[in-house]
């Protein structure tokens, strides 16, 4: 296995040297203001005040860096994801779980979530066909507990889950797009809120 392969695994484990993440915040920074393409290797390696060595050490190209940008996060979402669902909880508990964490997750990666869906199609179609693996997974375990409610009587019988599901996720993907850390609602507070909305949606007559 290479180093940057090695690099991998660890980041998938939410793990990252210090170095891994000078270098990821100096390639989001660069990204957001002057595009991928726009950004060169040098000036991440001189923005991150690493050698390029260090960077090659850690990521294998550029599209590389990209890349680890969001799986960076989703690892971090899959987890809280895998979490949740071994908690055992029932099935508005675990929607409102879900959703919360996601939410926070997303604010506190917010430069990169915003960055990463700007720029995803630039991405090779080896990298993207495993992003969307990542994103599958946790979509299919969304809608997993949604069905789960549905059949128990908990939910509604119609929106169907996949309708359901789509919608919830689809209001937090767009949070970087409006999303500001300085503004007037912590995230919990926020994630509840939209978790309160979904489960209002699902709630039976």
């Amino acid at each position: 296995m290479t180093r940057a392969a090695e690099g991998r695994t660890r980041r998938a484990a939410g793990e990252l040297t210090p170095v891994e993440a000078r270098i990821m915040r100096a390639a989001v920074r660069l990204f957001a203001e002057q595009g991928f393409d726009g950004t060169t290797v040098q000036q991440v390696v001189d923005a991150a005040e690493v050698t390029k060595g260090a960077l090659y050490h850690y990521f294998e190209s550029k599209d590389d860096l990209l890349y680890e940008i969001y799986h960076s996060l989703i690892a971090i979402q899959l987890a809280g994801a895998e979490r949740i669902l071994a908690a055992g909880a029932g099935p508005a508990e675990t929607v409102r779980a879900l959703v919360v964490d996601l939410v926070e997750t997303t604010a506190a990666h917010v430069d990169e979530a915003a960055v990463f869906g700007r720029e995803m199609h630039k991405l090779a179609a080896e990298r993207m066909a495993a992003v969307r693996a990542d994103r599958r997974r946790y979509h299919e375990a969304f809608r997993g507990v949604v069905e789960r409610g549905q059949r128990e009587g908990v939910f509604r019988a119609e929106p169907p889950a996949e309708t359901v599901t789509l919608v919830a996720l689809g209001v937090v993907n767009q949070l970087p797009s409006w999303y500001r850390p300085d503004g007037p609602k912590p995230p919990g507070q926020l994630g509840a809120e939209i978790a309160d909305f979904v489960l209002a949606g699902l709630r039976p007559d």
